[in-house]
């Protein structure tokens, strides 16, 4: 009897600690998640999703002020069709846009945003560029960052000295973290021995692995996406030329491509904020409920979105967000309270300024049997 009176009153004051809200009291935030779900970047896009779709499940039943509604627009990762999702976005009359996803179509998208005066916070575009406009703000590392953290952490860890850089020239991610990599590197003392490029229509990269071999390179510095990372790997190792390959945020994936022998990616190491085999509560009950409702494993991207989510309510919290507002006015309050918060999320403890860029501690992790595991 005492110990069902005891469990009685420590329910009664749980409830007495949680906010109740009638339902005309609720404010439902409108957000539309843009991002590849389809097309070459869909691994990219479809982990955004997937990662805003459990923190919006979590939000809503919560039962707190402020709830989710869910909207998605796929732009194939192409300018065109990504201004044509936040169009669509708008029909749908969204308030605050999740994306994009992707560097290039979130620079076109921002500059269509900042007229319509919309808020977006974009989950892993991380181009300086992207966060131009006063009303974009970013939960990944910029690309400046990520160049100069690489050589920072390279340098500190005495991982070697002759670098060899394989950068895809056609792109803006890749050539902003190359820049900042190679003016950090000239300042710690780090040599590049070899710099080669490609385009995104290149698929044999037997030159510039060859480079890299020939001029005696320790590690190789790989600012590049995913696929074309396991297309090096491949040649290097047919070559029986094993440096250290180091890459960054775009390279997460590669241990999800269909086809490529992953153990041709054992011990290499990349910048991220997030790996699926910490301990921590937060990221082992983020990666249970993604296995369970997507049947894989979550990768950076996703944690990156699942915290945009998270940090939408935190700031429109703080800016006092209510129903009756428009989109602009929303907009523009949501701008000053980005920069009055603190968010600890999957990827970290976040405050911003008012560049949009945020402020984060990188960490790198090594890939060992098929997973990721964080350097100290």
């Amino acid at each position: 009897m005492k110990r069902m009176f005891a469990l009685l009153l420590a329910l009664l004051m749980a409830l007495a600690m949680t906010p109740v809200f009638a339902e005309e009291d609720v404010v439902v935030l409108k957000v539309a998640h843009i991002g590849p779900t389809t097309g070459a970047a869909a691994l990219y896009g479809q982990a955004t999703l997937n990662g805003a779709i459990i923190a919006a499940q979590e939000i809503n039943e919560m039962g707190g002020k402020y709830r989710i509604e869910l909207i998605n627009e796929d732009d194939e990762h192409n300018i065109e069709k990504s201004v044509n999702a936040f169009n669509a976005a708008l029909d749908a009359d969204a308030k605050l846009i999740l994306g994009t996803t992707t560097s290039k179509p979130c620079e076109a998208v921002g500059a269509v945003a900042n007229v319509e005066r919309v808020f977006m916070l974009t989950p892993s575009a991380s181009s300086e560029a992207a966060v131009e406009p006063d009303n974009v703000f970013q939960v990944c590392f910029t690309d400046p960052n990520q160049g100069a953290a690489s050589a920072q952490f390279i340098s500190e860890h005495k991982l070697g000295t002759k670098i060899a850089i394989i950068y895809n020239n056609a792109d803006v991610y890749s050539t902003g973290v190359r820049d900042t990599f190679v003016e950090k590197a000239a300042e710690l003392g780090l040599e590049i021995v070899s710099e080669t490029t490609f385009t995104d229509e290149t698929t044999d990269f037997t030159v510039q692995v060859a480079d890299a071999q020939n001029a005696g390179a320790e590690i190789v510095f790989l600012p590049i996406y995913y696929t074309p990372a396991s297309q090096i790997l491949t040649v290097a190792a047919a070559k029986e030329f094993k440096p250290l390959f180091f890459g960054i945020d775009g390279m997460d994936g590669i241990l999800s491509i269909e086809g490529f022998d992953t153990s041709l990616a054992e011990g290499v190491m990349l910048l991220t904020p997030f790996v699926a085999t910490a301990q921590d509560e937060k990221t082992v009950s983020f990666v249970a409920k993604y296995q369970e409702q997507f049947g894989s494993i979550p990768i950076q991207f996703a944690a990156d979105a699942y915290d945009g989510i998270y940090i939408l309510v935190a700031a429109a919290e703080k800016a006092g967000i209510t129903a009756d507002m428009s989109a602009a006015e929303i907009c523009e309050a949501m701008i000053q309270a980005m920069t009055e918060i603190e968010v600890t999320g999957l990827t970290g403890t976040m405050v911003w300024d008012a560049s949009g860029m945020v402020s984060k501690t990188p960490m790198a992790a090594t890939i060992v049997n098929g997973e990721y595991v964080f350097e100290n």
